[in-house]
């Protein structure tokens, strides 16, 4: 393991807003997809990333940024950033942007990993006890359903740290949405190689990212999805998937000693279980990682067989299992799979 290196692993933020405004249908209940790209910009000044590509459609636009990904909706904003991004620094601009929309914020829910170079992240993400009280502190009052919990792990180095709140009408999940955030390390060394620019290629990052997207089968996780991708300089990749008004994500880390790869992706409750079988095996497929740690937040206690069930065709066993539940979120089941062997 290296000293000191990238951080792969991503803290997450999901902000849900609501609102009565009047001027909403005038503008086609839009919401903070109104948001300027300049309040963007401001926005993601704070957290120390920047656009690189982006895309929309009917539902949501999706940015692939310079550390990962964020996506908005009309009412719903997710900031996922890597490194030693400083990602809770969004939530007051965010919210002030929002109100000037006329959007109040009413659910928050903040997760991450275990970081793999913990010293090297800044303030407030030097641990996730500060995490929580800058989280607090910057939250409206009206968030009043407040709860914060460490899902453990065997290995210490794979914790799930969840920090969610939620107001008097929203502290209970109401819809069937499923999210799935799979976290992969010790990659495939072969395959890590393919996340690397060739030497003099000349190539842009979105021309790159094409190729890389093609070239890993990346592009066949999800064949309906029209994907946004870019590679980075010398190494590293980005892409977002959009299927209608669902979202995919993938960002990979491939440098040898803390290889990393996350995948991440929306789906429902009532959706087939062979379809979600099958996309998280072609997902993880991708990487063959020696270790994966997969967290699953919906309002249904039974969507971790699903994630069994595509995890061990693939010799990957179940060492830890955790369930618990959070306001506005729902039910949140943390899985830690390691391989039985190494070929």
């Amino acid at each position: 393991m290296a000293v000191s290196g990238f951080e792969g692993f991503e803290k997450r933020l999901e902000l849900h807003f609501f609102g009565d405004d009047p001027l909403s249908k005038i503008n086609n209940n839009m919401g903070l997809r109104l948001l300027d790209f300049e309040s963007i910009e401001q926005v993601l000044r704070a957290v120390q990333c920047t656009v690189v590509s982006a895309v929309g459609n009917h539902f949501f636009d999706a940015y692939v940024l310079s550390e990962s990904s964020m996506f908005v909706y009309p009412t719903k904003i997710i900031i996922k950033t890597c490194g030693t991004t400083q990602l809770l620094k969004s939530i007051r601009p965010l919210t002030h942007f929002a109100n000037k929309l006329n959007l109040k914020l009413c659910g928050c829910r903040y997760t991450r990993g275990s970081f793999i170079f913990p010293k090297s992240q800044p303030f407030p993400h030097t641990n996730f006890k500060e995490e929580v009280i800058y989280i607090e502190e910057n939250l409206p009052k009206n968030l009043v359903y407040r709860k914060a919990a460490v899902m453990p792990s065997k290995n210490p180095c794979y914790s799930w740290h969840v920090f969610a709140a939620g107001d008097q009408n929203h502290r209970k999940k109401s819809n069937s949405d499923v999210t799935f955030e799979i976290c992969m390390t010790e990659l495939d060394r072969h395959l890590a190689r393919k996340f690397y620019k060739k030497a003099g290629d000349c190539k842009t990052g979105d021309s790159a990212g094409k190729d890389m997207t093609v070239l890993t089968g990346i592009d066949d996780i999800n064949p309906r999805a029209f994907i946004c991708d870019f590679a980075f300089d010398p190494c590293g990749y980005s892409m977002n998937g959009i299927d209608g008004d669902r979202y995919s994500t993938i960002h990979v880390t491939p440098e040898d000693g803390y290889s990393y790869a996350s995948f991440e992706c929306v789906g429902s409750v009532y959706d087939d279980d062979v379809d979600i079988v099958e996309t998280l095996k072609k997902a993880v497929q991708v990487f063959k990682p020696a270790t994966v740690s997969i967290s699953t937040t919906s309002n249904s206690r039974e969507v971790w067989t699903t994630v069994a069930r595509a995890m061990e065709p693939l010799g990957l066993k179940c060492r830890t299992f955790a369930m618990d539940e959070f306001p506005a979120a729902g039910t949140v089941v943390f899985q830690t799979f390691t391989a039985a062997r190494r070929k």
